[in-house]
């Protein structure tokens, strides 16, 4: 009896870690730096952690790729990368054996729109939300951002900027490139405004914002000129609010 006691509270302890377990993410206006890379590594709480590049959003581009082994060279890290472009005779691991692996995951910046439909496709979408779950870090920048809210801005169609859906990880809209790209800065408000899209968070390309368990933590920046905001309706007009930085580097 006192066995079986005792085996009923080691497991309800291991649930309870279970469902204790911190869940992060982290994203930026624009594209990755060295710097985010490293800060998102030190967001593990491990010396050597796995960290996996998905650049899905330019098409597994060949430049994307080398730029992210490029940038990791003189981190502590080791840098894997999960392409969608694949052939099965090639490809041993199915994407739920290679992201649930990792101690963090970094999306890169491209078009949302196809990369969403190309995640939904292959269960990716799914495979992110078991590691998010599970704790392993998330991060990403400009389309990489983005994919975790529920939806926001894109350039992904012809003509102009379009509404595109994300995972919804995130329970706000999210607007990258704020200020860099004129256009995106007045058609959030509008849309915000409208109710087209819920209250959210803006950063500029060079700015940052951790959330854990879905509430906003942490402002960081690489300088000063970029910045990071929320968008929300006060008394029937758009409230914009500069969230104040750490500057990293």
């Amino acid at each position: 009896m006192k066995k079986v006691i005792l085996s009923f509270a080691l497991l309800v302890f291991q649930l309870t870690l279970v469902q204790a377990q911190d869940k992060t993410i982290f994203v930026t206006g624009g594209n990755f730096s060295k710097t985010y890379i490293s800060y998102v590594a030190s967001l593990t709480g491990k010396t050597d952690p796995k960290i996996c590049f998905i650049p899905t959003a330019t098409g597994d581009s060949p430049n994307a790729i080398l730029n992210w082994y490029a940038n990791c060279e003189d981190l502590q890290v080791r840098p894997y990368v999960l392409r969608a472009y694949i052939n099965s005779n090639t490809t041993p691991k199915s994407f739920e054996e290679i992201l649930m692996g990792m101690d963090a995951i970094i999306v890169g910046g491209g078009n949302t729109l196809n990369m969403m439909a190309i995640w939904k496709a292959q269960g990716i979408d799914v495979v992110l939300k078991k590691a998010y779950d599970k704790g392993i870090i998330m991060g990403g920048g400009s389309a990489g951002s983005l994919c975790w809210f529920n939806a926001g801005s894109t350039d992904s169609r012809p003509k102009e900027l379009t509404i595109v859906e994300g995972l919804g990880f995130l329970n706000f809209s999210h607007s990258p490139h704020y200020l860099r790209e004129l256009n995106r800065r007045p058609l959030y408000h509008k849309l915000i405004l409208s109710g087209e899209l819920k209250p959210g968070y803006a950063c500029d390309d060079r700015a940052g914002l951790l959330f854990v368990n879905g509430v906003m933590k942490k402002s960081i920046t690489l300088d000063a000129e970029n910045k990071n905001y929320f968008v929300s309706v006060k008394d029937g007009k758009i409230h914009e609010e500069l969230l104040p930085a750490e500057i990293i580097k």
